[in-house]
């Protein structure tokens, strides 16, 4: 069995899309699936359009001897795969971890709803009512929609795509044994894009509240995006440069090392599919601070693996890291209720269920083969092209 991953990014890109396909051609071929990988990278200098036109071609040449097509979002790499699937007739499979036509229209078109509210809408400008057909008419060709969290699956049920084609698939993280944490320093970190649903501009500005009850803390922040320089300003405005430090992007391994030195994980974000970020802290032994929005409340119920408040709610941010600063024995609870909680979210049970998903799709195709023949031939091949198929898939 052979699939073709289609995808955005690919390392030495950094981000979700680029983990996770990064993740699968390491794995999948221990398991018996060889792997394929397309990146977008490989022609995203070439002019807009163009560049579709050209990933279209590529795809053609290298689904040869794939079984299944594996496109990592709808738009930028789902809809010319979608498009060249017409002609190939592959089983088409894609993952779905955000909403491009809504972060869109945040970040260019001044769409104010959240997610919940937009999935449900369609009285938007042009633009933005284009890229909501386009992701959900790929969206529909698709056999099976992989997304990384229930909250997201009913996000992708308002777009009207059938319950029984979503499956849920929580991103995998590798669980180690987390380390023995003391707080000596007194550091926050957060990581995501720059932009305005990640919240970085109200937790700078809950910095100098903090300050007041804890002199010595400190804001790292870890990522790249268009709001980077509207975050310097704020940070100058409120004389905070010896206090909070924007790294940009990091490699895989020294946003780890980020992880390992922080004293607690903040996580101010306005709407999340899926946070690799906050499963990975809470398998290091890092106390977690997030919203109670998205998938989130899947990750961690209040008080127990972490502490829950509301979005850019300045005054419930300063007091849960001034409690879990302050009182070592609730940290510590927080800490290992967290980490026995991300055990559910091994690479292990990740691969497992895509590996079952990718299998079933194969045996229901050559069940299909066997019915076509049967038809063609009569009753004797089709029962020993069942036999073979169910023999096979037992292995």
């Amino acid at each position: 069995m052979k699939i073709l991953i289609t995808t955005g990014i690919y390392p030495p890109d950094i981000g979700g899309p680029a983990t996770y396909s990064k993740l699968l051609f390491d794995e999948l071929p221990q398991r018996g699936i060889d792997v394929e990988v397309l990146s977008f990278g490989e022609v995203r200098h070439l002019p807009k359009i163009i560049r579709h036109l050209f990933y279209f071609f590529k795809i053609i040449k290298r689904i040869k001897g794939c079984d299944v097509i594996y496109a990592q979002d709808p738009v930028s790499v789902g809809l010319p795969t979608m498009l060249a699937n017409i002609f190939l007739k592959k089983r088409f499979f894609i993952r779905i971890a955000g909403d491009y036509a809504w972060e869109q229209g945040v970040q260019r078109f001044r769409v104010k709803d959240n997610l919940d509210i937009f999935s449900l809408k369609n009285n938007y400008g042009f633009v933005v009512k284009f890229f909501k057909k386009i992701q959900t008419w790929v969206a529909k060709r698709a056999e099976k929609v992989v997304v990384p969290s229930h909250y997201f699956k009913s996000i992708i049920l308002n777009w009207g795509i059938e319950s029984k084609k979503i499956e849920v698939i929580y991103n995998g993280i590798k669980i180690n044994e987390p380390r023995v944490h003391k707080v000596e320093s007194k550091v926050l970190l957060s990581v995501g894009r720059l932009v305005p649903w990640k919240g970085f501009k109200v937790l700078i500005e809950t910095i100098p509240d903090i300050l007041q009850e804890i002199p010595e803390a400190k804001l790292v922040i870890v990522g790249s995006g268009p709001q980077k320089e509207e975050l310097e300003q704020t940070i100058e405005k409120l004389n905070l440069e010896d206090k909070v430090i924007l790294v940009g992007q990091l490699s895989r391994d020294k946003l780890l090392k980020q992880k390992q030195l922080a004293d607690i994980f903040v996580l101010n974000t306005n709407w999340e599919s899926f946070s690799f970020d906050t499963v990975e802290a809470m398998a290091l032994g890092l106390p977690v601070l997030a919203t109670k929005v998205g998938s989130l409340p899947e990750l961690i119920e209040n008080n127990q693996e972490g502490i829950l408040v509301e979005p850019n709610d300045k005054e419930a941010i300063k007091n849960a890291v001034i409690k879990i600063f302050q009182n070592d024995n609730f940290r510590q609870t927080l800490v290992q209720n967290a980490y026995e909680k991300s055990k559910q979210f091994s690479i292990q049970n990740t691969l497992d269920k895509l590996e079952k998903l990718l299998r079933e799709g194969i045996l229901y195709t050559e069940l299909m083969e066997s019915k076509k023949e049967f038809e063609e031939d009569g009753g004797f091949i089709v029962a020993n092209s069942l036999k073979e198929t169910l023999e096979k898939y037992k292995k």
